[in-house]
């Protein structure tokens, strides 16, 4: 990669991530972005690394694909916290998949059946067991699924180590600065056309979340089949006696909302997240967080009383 010119359309944790990467193999690396870098879908997330959790029976080349993503991913971080000189906040207290009624429990063993058919490290828990690993659940919690090899890093702290990471390695970061337009000549892409003019380059790549279908100039057969989908969530902080450690995630059979609860190291609690098919529209509704609020209160009723730090709403790509 030495001596070649390289483009990145999106500075969230993916054109960060291949940047880093090529700029310190050599190559001189641009990366623009629409807005402030790694404020977009990056900078909303929870940061969980669950494959086991997410795992869909349907799905089983993306469970393979986010499983070896995992495996290397402890590697990974150590090269990118070296490199940045700071912490990411990686965690590996696991997964705790919770049911609170007869309804979610009977879903919950659906769930359960299929990750055993899927050869997954999960364990059934009674709702005492489960409450032997989080004190703070509701007495209600009927049952759980433990996925003990799901992570988590915060990703915030993820985005600023990239960012410091890359730039020291020499990469070039333009934020504020959207790209208007991918130059392609005779089938091959040469550049970019920003806000500032054309910028040639002998690769560019496309890691704009769900923006990346937007960018003129993309030939329709390679469009990114990618929309976006409205999340807001919440931040808590977590005072003693409510302690939370693994990430917690609800199973509702008869709510249109599951919730999850993020612990971070920092005493912040992050609770997710609405699925919204609502454009690029990124304003809170009073709808939207009373289901957060109440998922999180139903599963840890001590939430009540906890102060709620920041509110906000993210886009990512569907």
């Amino acid at each position: 990669m030495t001596h070649k010119k390289i483009i990145i359309i999106g500075g969230g944790v993916i054109g960060l991530g291949i940047g880093w990467q090529l700029a310190k193999a050599g190559a001189a690396v641009t990366i623009y972005d629409r807005s402030a870098s790694g404020r977009a879908a990056s900078w909303a997330a929870a940061g969980m690394l669950a494959p086991l959790a997410e795992a869909h029976s349907e799905e089983p080349e993306l469970l393979k694909l986010g499983c070896q993503s995992l495996s290397r991913y402890s590697q990974w971080v150590a090269e990118l916290e070296a490199d940045a000189q700071m912490s990411v906040g990686y965690r590996d207290e696991g997964t705790l998949i919770v049911g609170l009624e007869p309804d979610d429990t009977h879903q919950l063993r659906h769930l359960y059946a299929a990750q055993q058919d899927l050869q997954l490290d999960v364990n059934w828990l009674t709702g005492r067991e489960a409450r032997d690993i989080e004190s703070a659940l509701s007495p209600r919690v009927t049952a759980a699924i433990h996925c003990a090899n799901d992570y988590q890093v915060d990703n915030r702290l993820m985005v600023t180590a990239l960012q410091r990471a890359y730039q020291q390695c020499g990469g070039a970061l333009h934020g504020n600065s959207p790209v208007e337009r991918v130059v392609i000549e005779n089938g091959i892409a040469i550049g970019v056309q920003t806000q500032d003019g054309f910028q040639k380059a002998d690769v560019v790549i496309l890691s704009a979340g769900c923006w990346s279908a937007e960018i003129a100039g993309i030939p329709d057969a390679i469009v990114p089949p990618v929309r976006p989908v409205k999340g807001q969530m919440l931040a808590l902080q977590m005072e003693e006696g409510i302690a939370i450690h693994s990430v917690i995630r609800t199973v509702r059979a008869r709510y249109p909302t599951s919730v999850y609860l993020v612990p971070r190291t920092d005493g912040r609690l992050i609770v997710g997240a609405t699925s919204e098919e609502m454009g690029f529209d990124t304003r809170l509704t009073v709808g939207g967080v009373f289901e957060l609020l109440r998922g999180a209160w139903e599963v840890v009723p001590g939430v009540y009383e906890l102060p709620i730090l920041e509110t906000w709403a993210g886009l990512r790509p569907g």
